[in-house]
Order: structure tokens, then sequence, then C-alpha cells
């Protein structure tokens, strides 16, 4: 086979001022590493200005997972002791890379760093989950309320219960429910479910019923004593509904029949009080 060196020439010719171009235009760049030393028995935290898109990790000498719950802040450990020399890339939201070169040390001089301008404290929580903390906050400041919500009860065999209080904040609503025994029997709660129901079943139609899960649950109980009475909030994503439907509250009894059921009408929610 005859070989063309005057094309094999041009050729590397070519490549070559495409390369001597390339660099010319100083559009080339390093981005230096960050050094972290990480341990066995503690966790080391990297705290993100903004969401954490994908992570690579260079050995699986290195453990790494996202903080539960949380979006921006990345956990780091050693597996094993004398871990060899590895690196870390992050790319977060905003479109960012971050390069870290990892290494062992039994004792880390810092275990947090923060980049950017987030604070070190300020996490950025999933879309899909709720902080806890800002959960408990408004469901203690929807029960020191003052103002009442009346009208929402259902009683029978000596047990009342009554919707008392309704409030809002973002997207969550604050059900706070007021729970009377005025028997001498202990009143032991099996559950308390809440569902979003049809008023009315039209013939010929499919009765819909969809359960809706509380996010959080303040001053929560298995028990009511005897003549005694307990107080609780409950948060549930925000909600309105169309005329036609319902929010049904039933609360059960543990080995008994002592069971009532809350109809909270649209009309009811729209009087919700902002928090």
């Amino acid at each position: 086979m005859k070989v063309n060196y005057r094309d094999t020439y041009i050729g590397m010719a070519l490549v070559l001022s495409s390369l001597l171009g390339f660099a010319n235009t100083g559009t080339i760049h390093t981005i230096d590493a960050f050094p972290i030393a990480i341990t066995t028995n503690k966790t080391t935290n990297l705290i993100f200005p903004y969401e954490i898109q994908s992570v690579d990790r260079g050995s699986r000498e290195v453990l790494v997972q996202k903080a539960k719950g949380v979006e921006n802040i990345l956990q780091l450990k050693a597996a094993k002791k004398d871990m060899k020399e590895t690196n870390l890339t992050v790319i977060t939201t905003d479109g960012k890379l971050y390069s870290f070169l990892l290494n062992y040390n039994p004792n880390p001089v810092a275990l947090n760093y923060s980049f950017g301008k987030r604070d070190i404290s300020e996490v950025a929580f999933s879309s899909e989950k709720n902080n806890e903390g800002i959960l408990k906050k408004y469901s203690e400041i929807a029960l020191g309320k003052k103002k009442k919500l009346r009208g929402v009860k259902d009683k029978g065999h000596g047990i009342k219960l009554r919707l008392i209080g309704l409030y809002v904040k973002d997207n969550v609503m604050y059900y706070r429910f007021h729970i009377e025994n005025n028997s001498d029997i202990r009143y032991d709660i099996d559950q308390l479910r809440f569902f979003v129901r049809d008023r009315k079943k039209a013939k010929r139609t499919t009765y819909q019923e969809l359960e809706v899960e509380p996010l959080y649950i303040y001053k929560d109980t298995d028990k009511v004593e005897g003549q005694s009475e307990q107080t609780l909030v409950v948060a549930l994503p925000k909600q309105t509904m169309s005329n036609q439907k319902y929010l049904a509250v039933q609360l059960m009894e543990e080995n008994g029949g002592r069971h009532l059921e809350l109809k909270i009408k649209n009309s009811k929610l729209m009087r919700a009080t902002v928090l």
C-alpha cells in the first residue's frame, strides 16, 4: 500500500497549528484541587452555596453521602485507615465545579468547610421534604394562638373531638385539635388519619378517597386519661378543595368502639389564619 507522505505532513501541521492557536487564545485554565483531610471516625461536612447536582469520587475508599433531607451539604469519611490519596469532584446547580484532593488523617484540623456566600450554618432543604425544626416552631405558635375556630366537632361515649384552630404558613396548614375524655375509662388512640373524600357519591361514578399523610404532629399522644383532655397540632400539606369534597379526620380507639370523625369543608379551610 502506498503511503501519501505529503498528506500526512499536511495533516500533522494542521493539528499542530490548531493546538498552538488554541493555547495562544488563553482559554485553557487549570483548577487547583482544594486539599481536605478525612478520617474514619469523624464526619467531614462540605457546605455549598447551591444544591449539589453530581458527585464523583476517585476511590471507593471514600464514603460520600448527601446529608439527609438536605441538598447542599456533602458528608465525607474514610472507609479505612491509611487511605490512599484520591480526589473528589462536585458540581452544583449553578454550574460550578469543585475539585478536592483527599488524604487520610487520623485527626483532621477542620471538619466543616463552607464555600461561597452561604453561611456555614445555612442549609438548603429538599423541596420534597420539610425541616422538622420549622414545623415544630410553627406548631408551637399555632398551639399558643388565642383565635379559635368553632363548629367542627364530633362526640360520643364521653369522648369529644374538636377542631379549635386552623393556621397556614407557606405550604403547610396547622390544625389544632382538642380531645376531651369525660369518661372514667382511658381512651387509647389507635390512629389519627386524614382523608380527602367526596361529599356525595353520585350514581354510576367512582367514589374517591385520598389519604393525606401528616408532615408533623406536635404534642402527639397515644392516650387520653379518664376525666382529662389533650390538645395537639397536626401539620398537613396546604390544600383547598372543591365544594364537592371535604377533609375527613378519623380518631380511632384501640380495642374499642369509641370512634369519632370530623368533616372539614372547604369553607372552613379558607378561614385559616396566616402565621
